[in-house]
């Protein structure tokens, strides 16, 4: 009846083909109103906070929200870019080549730190580290791992203890776990190693953070790497014998990004959303602290700690250098 459903059913059969979204929703429908159409990465629940406050401040608006795989956002908007309005990944690369292959719109006066934001179009607005996850049962009795190194070490020494319930992501599948893993292999070969001893013990590979989470919270698996910890933080249905572990080697932390479509339909409401979400997110004159835990900024992680917005990112996505990475990372994982 309400012409914003009939619009959501039209554009899911349009860019989802056979395959269905993992989540769609439309917030504050009704007749009349602007629809802002988001394409994400980012789990409905996580986001809901900001979704809601923006439509808080503009209740003539609708927002419908799509959720994907970050590898999936960015394949799905390219082949329909005029079906959008905002994209907003994890996957730094993808959303860079995005922008740099022309399909983002210029916003100006975001007042953004020049190191969160490319040419006024792409905008980071988390930061986010990739961390170790335990569940402390399947530790009992054993040293908890500090770094890498140390992880590899324990699992080397307790082959039977491990065996088939350590988890990472599928890079062939998940555009954060491919971006995730060659920003660890150009930091130590530590990652290649851990990876090796990983495949040994015939590890469980998945799309995403959500899932590994389901998994050591049932005890399937024992440890995950590379898992987001805002992902963790904002979980209440997890067991208190799941602890997050920041790397002390060396930290992996991304920023979630956002820009706005260079066809937008509704391009100006887009523009707002961008403004709003930088007002909402940042404090001061840097991202030194997100307003809502659930993508929590990490005081204690400074600009430097983060994967850097700028065309070196875009150097794994070439054909070759991508099919060459996967390779080694097949050789190494899948034994």
């Amino acid at each position: 009846m309400r012409y914003v459903f009939t619009l959501i059913l039209l554009m899911s059969a349009t860019l989802a083909g056979a395959a269905d979204w993992e989540d769609q929703q439309v917030f504050n429908p009704g007749d009349g109103r602007q629809v802002l159409r988001v394409i994400s990465n980012t789990d409905t629940s996580v986001f809901l906070p900001i979704l809601e406050g923006y439509l808080a401040k503009n209740p003539d608006v609708s927002i419908a929200y799509f959720v994907a795989s970050s590898q999936e956002v960015y394949e799905r908007f390219r082949n329909a870019p005029e079906q959008f309005d905002l994209v907003i990944s994890s996957a730094m690369d993808l959303q860079l080549k995005l922008v740099n292959d022309g399909f983002a719109q210029r916003v100006e006066n975001v007042p953004h730190p020049s190191w969160a934001q490319w040419r006024e179009s792409l905008f980071g607005f988390t930061r986010e580290p990739a961390a170790i996850v335990i569940n402390r049962d399947a530790f009992s009795g054993l040293a908890i791992p500090r770094s890498r190194q140390e992880l590899i070490e324990i699992l080397r020494a307790h082959p039977d203890r491990f065996r088939a319930r350590a988890g990472t992501y599928d890079i062939r599948q998940s555009g954060l776990g491919y971006l995730f893993a060659t920003q660890d292999a150009r930091a130590s070969e530590t990652y290649w190693r851990l990876m090796e001893v990983m495949g040994s013990l015939q590890a469980r590979l998945y799309c995403c953070s959500g899932d590994m989470i389901d998994d050591l919270a049932s005890g399937k698996l024992a440890v995950s790497y590379n898992v987001l910890e805002s992902y963790v933080s904002a979980r209440t249905d997890i067991p208190e014998t799941i602890q997050v572990i920041l790397p002390s080697d060396f930290p992996t932390t991304m920023m979630r990004t956002v820009f706005v479509a260079r066809e937008a339909p509704s391009f100006q409401q887009a523009i707002d959303f961008v403004k709003y979400l930088s007002a909402t997110t940042l404090r001061g004159p840097d991202l030194d602290r997100f307003a809502l835990p659930a993508l929590g900024m990490g005081a204690n992680l400074g600009a430097q700690s983060t994967i850097t917005l700028d065309p070196g990112l875009m150097i794994f996505l070439d054909d070759l250098k991508r099919r060459t990475f996967i390779a080694e990372w097949e050789n190494a994982v899948i034994q």
